[in-house]
Parts: structure tokens; C-alpha cells; sequence
């Protein structure tokens, strides 16, 4: 598998957007100025596709192809809205179980979450459009294909998705430090969504003002985290044991 498949030139992006396929990111040219070129910044924004403005010499080494500028990477996977998501998972007669990751950024860390959530009963993974990190060659290869399994949608803003659980009747529940709750103090058993922050910064501020629940892993050396895989892995298997009793 290629790490992603790639589609260059502005008129083959545009078409391929206005086909609905499953766009990680664009990387365009500094500099680039036309009408068409206007025409395209407008659908990217208007599609809330993330997007980066380089140095062509960073494109040249994307691709030995006649770029014209842009290069845009497409998901190997399809994703959902968090609506289907919700939707799909309300019809089951388990006890529903998400997973949100806000602005979660390497690759490998992404793909080793997926894995865990799979094995795990997760019903579903939740990321922000922009910043989070894609679903790559790499990401498949580190979840050992459980990316093609657990059904992952993308959302403007994490903040929204909290809200919109919330209002289905989910409970949400972050993994941060900053609380006295342990992981083991929480209850797992009723419908609810574990969110788990970014490697360096953790989950935002504004985020940690709305969630219903905050809880913490013990931790009893002297580094103060554990990776952001690691600890995701601490609580599912912690509701898996709460829900098996």
C-alpha cells in the first residue's frame, strides 16, 4: 500500500472534492494567485479541508509528477458524520461506547488507538477535520487493519461533538491530569464517550469546561504521562472490565 493516494493539479482536486471522495489534506504552493486558484481556495474552506501552504520544493518531493502547484492526499478509508455515527450505533442493543481524540497528531499513535478501540468493543472513533492526524499507510499498517473496522468520523470541532453526545444521551468523559478523579473511581457502565488529548498539550481547555467527567491514571514513578496509546488502552479496558461484571 502507498502511503496515501495522491491527486495533483487544481481542476483534478476540484473534481475529485465535488465527488465527495475523502480528502486527508491539500498542500498548496505559496504564492499561487488566478481566478481558478481563488475558486479552489473557496471550496477547500467551504469543505473544511484541512490544508497547508509550503515551499514547492516541498511539493517536488510529495511527487515527480506535474504538480501545477497542489497536491491533495485521499483517505484510503471512508468516514462518517458524526450524525450516521450516532445514528448507526443507537440501533445496536449494546452499551454504545465512543471514542474522541482531539487533535491527536502522529500517525502511529492513531493506529495503535484504533487497534486497542477495535479490540476493545469501541463503537466508533471521533476526530477534528483539521489538525488531527490522517489516516495513512502507516496508520493502517499500526492498527493492523482494525482502521477498516471501527467506524471513524470527522467533525469541525471536538467542543461540538461533546455537545452533540451529550444531547443523545452519552456521557463524556476526559482523560487528563488535571482532576482528583482516578480512572478507577469512574463509572463506565452507561453510554459514554472517552476523549483523549493531543501527545504534547492534551485535551483543550475550552473542552475540559464542558465534559461531564474527568478522570486520571495513577501514575507512580517519576515521568509524568504516559504515551497518549498507552493510556487510552488503561481506560477501555477499564470500562471493558466495569461492563463485564
Amino acid at each position: 500500500m502507498e502511503n496515501n493516494t495522491q491527486i495533483y493539479g487544481i481542476r483534478a482536486i476540484i473534481e475529485a472534492i465535488n465527488a465527495d471522495k475523502a480528502i486527508d489534506k491539500v498542500f498548496i504552493q505559496k504564492g499561487l494567485k488566478g481566478d481558478l486558484f481563488k475558486e479552489f481556495e473557496t471550496l477547500i474552506r467551504r469543505n473544511g479541508i484541512n490544508s497547508s501552504y509550503v515551499p514547492v520544493e516541498k511539493l517536488n518531493r510529495l511527487t515527480k509528477g506535474n504538480h501545477q502547484g497542489v497536491i491533495a492526499t485521499i483517505s484510503p478509508i471512508k468516514f462518517f458524520t458524526i450524525e450516521e455515527l450516532v445514528e448507526n450505533v443507537s440501533a445496536k442493543e449494546t452499551t454504545p461506547l465512543f471514542l474522541l481524540l482531539d487533535q491527536l497528531s502522529d500517525v502511529r499513535n492513531f493506529g495503535a488507538i484504533i487497534r486497542t478501540a477495535e479490540c476493545t468493543g469501541v463503537d466508533g472513533i471521533i476526530i477534528q477535520k483539521k489538525g488531527a492526524a490522517p489516516v495513512t499507510a502507516d496508520t493502517i499498517k499500526t492498527s493492523a487493519g482494525a482502521a477498516f473496522k471501527v467506524p471513524i468520523a470527522k467533525v469541525d470541532h471536538i467542543k461540538d461533538a461533546v455537545f452533540y453526545l451529550q444531547a443523545s444521551g452519552i456521557r463524556t468523559i476526559a482523560a487528563t491530569e488535571k482532576t482528583e478523579n482516578s480512572v478507577y473511581d469512574i463509572s463506565f457502565k452507561e453510554p459514554c464517550a472517552i476523549i483523549m488529548g493531543s501527545e504534547d498539550l492534551g485535551i483543550s481547555p475550552s473542552i475540559l469546561k464542558v465534559v461531564d467527567d474527568k478522570a486520571k491514571i495513577p501514575l507512580l514513578g517519576e515521568i509524568g504521562s504516559l504515551n497518549v496509546s498507552v493510556a487510552c488502552g488503561v481506560f477501555l479496558y477499564e470500562t471493558v472490565r466495569q461492563r463485564s461484571l
